[in-house]
């Protein structure tokens, strides 16, 4: 693992071991209520391994937030402004995805991310990421399907797509990749 991904993976590690402590939960607690494993959760605590966007998700879910908030909470540390060189990004061992929040930390409901997904790779989420948010979709570059349920979009640059009712959905870039823009509304 790289410094970079090293540093990263050991700042969002000791966020899930600070929101576990902040809540009392034991490692066997958080593994019950994320379906993660307490020894893959003692090794992502630890900084020990990147995990990947599907166990991040879980996690956040178990915490009551989203991926986002998760990453947000880990990287930022307040103010107005968020200069494009200290918006966290974090990149997917697993797919090569890329998601750069771009909101500064503050108290609005709403966050924007950047996602870049590249040629051919999917991300899966379970409706569980989904409970505690409203969102939309807004195509930057590339083509993107999107499997929300049993329903398929595909979606063409300057497309926007208000997701509906928490469900299982999986993003796939298509030929050239994918860079969208994900508005969350928290609440």
């Amino acid at each position: 693992m790289d410094d970079i991904a090293n540093d990263i993976s050991s700042t969002i590690g000791r966020r899930i071991h600070a929101e576990r402590v902040m809540r009392d939960w034991s490692l066997a607690e958080l593994a019950e209520r994320s379906g993660v494993s307490k020894a893959m959760l003692s090794t992502i605590e630890r900084g020990m391994t990147s995990p990947t966007a599907t166990l991040l998700v879980r996690i956040a879910a178990a915490f009551g937030m989203t991926l986002s908030t998760l990453i947000a909470r880990a990287e930022l540390q307040g103010g107005g402004l968020l200069r494009e060189a200290d918006q966290p990004a974090w990149r997917d061992p697993d797919t090569g995805y890329v998601r750069r929040h771009l909101s500064p930390a503050s108290d609005m409901p709403l966050e924007l991310v950047k996602v870049h997904l590249p040629a051919g790779a999917r991300v899966s989420l379970p409706a569980a990421s989904y409970a505690f948010i409203k969102q939309q979709i807004w195509l930057i570059a590339g083509r993107l399907e999107f499997t929300e349920g049993d329903v398929v979009h595909r979606l063409e640059p300057g497309d926007c797509l208000a997701l509906g009712a928490p469900s299982d959905c999986t993003f796939h870039a298509l030929e050239a990749g994918a860079d969208y823009l994900v508005a969350l509304v928290r609440g």
